[in-house]
């Protein structure tokens, strides 16, 4: 258990040189986060005026809703695979040695654009099909769904940097991902979430001091103002910790993507932290 911890806290420290090194890595996070806030905004009116929120609640979908969902989907999954691409590419960059700008990475993505297209509309599909099939099934099928989301999220880990790198479609891209992983780390996962863990432990201990700062303010009778100040300031800490989160995840990404491609893992990363992020569970540690 402290091993992991130990391995966690290099992996992040490791990631966040390459983030000092190009803090502008920051922007493409940034730039997904808005594009599917404005997507949302978007399609909220039409889904609202089609009546889809009070069949939801009441009749049940029709065959249009389901489409629109499946429209927002598939552009949601889109600006986020394109946008991680964009950062897993110029996080690649640098971590060869080279100085990468925004431009660089967004141009990688438009270059990847129709093989990005067409990795989304998988993507979209099968979490669409897996959110329907949990909604409507029992706790067994919901338990069946959540196992095929995390193999899934295995299988295609190393697909977006496949994307940015190799001149593959999202089909072959997948097949690279999964061997990419069984090549270099066996079968089974271990601590590719660790950086997640650690950051939303973060966003707890936020949660957890705004509560209290709230009651506190309660008991001394403070004015409103002074409760919206804590939620505000509480919501920014939460963005801030999110968005370097998403960054780090990415700039990893491509690190164990290069580790897995060539066997290095960089001038930034250890390889030895970054290949036992992913090792057979017979070489694990139980404690």
């Amino acid at each position: 258990m402290f091993d992991s911890i130990g391995n966690s806290w290099s992996l992040i420290k490791s990631s966040a040189k390459v983030l000092d090194a190009d803090r502008e890595l920051l922007i493409f996070p940034i730039l997904s986060s808005i594009a599917v806030l404005l997507l949302t905004a978007v399609f909220f009116v039409p889904m609202l005026l089609v009546g889809y929120f009070g069949r939801l609640t009441n009749q049940g979908l029709q065959v249009v809703d389901y489409l629109i969902l499946f429209l927002f989907y598939l552009i949601q999954y889109l600006l986020i695979f394109f946008n991680n691409t964009a950062l897993v590419g110029a996080a690649l960059i640098r971590i060869r040695g080279g100085d990468p700008t925004i431009r660089d990475g967004l141009r990688i993505a438009a270059d990847r654009f129709t093989n990005i297209f067409f990795y989304a509309l998988i993507a979209s599909t099968i979490g669409m099909l897996l959110s329907l099939i949990k909604e409507k099934g029992g706790t067994l099928s919901k338990l069946v769904v959540s196992l095929i989301g995390f193999v899934w999220n295995v299988a295609t880990f190393l697909v977006v940097p496949i994307l940015a790198v190799e001149d593959v479609g999202p089909i072959e891209a997948i097949k690279r991902s999964v061997g990419y992983l069984k090549k270099t780390w066996g079968e089974q996962l271990v601590g590719s979430f660790s950086i997640g863990l650690v950051f939303n432990f973060l966003v707890l201990l936020v949660m957890v001091a705004a509560g209290l700062l709230v009651v506190l303010l309660i008991n001394g009778g403070a004015q409103a103002w002074a409760f919206v100040s804590v939620v505000v300031v509480a919501i920014i800490f939460i963005l801030g910790i999110s968005l370097v989160n998403s960054t780090l995840t990415g700039i990893y990404t491509a690190a164990v993507y290069r580790y897995a491609s060539t066997g290095e893992a960089g001038t930034f990363f250890e390889s030895d932290a970054v290949q036992n992020a992913f090792r057979p569970a017979a070489k694990r540690n139980i404690i």
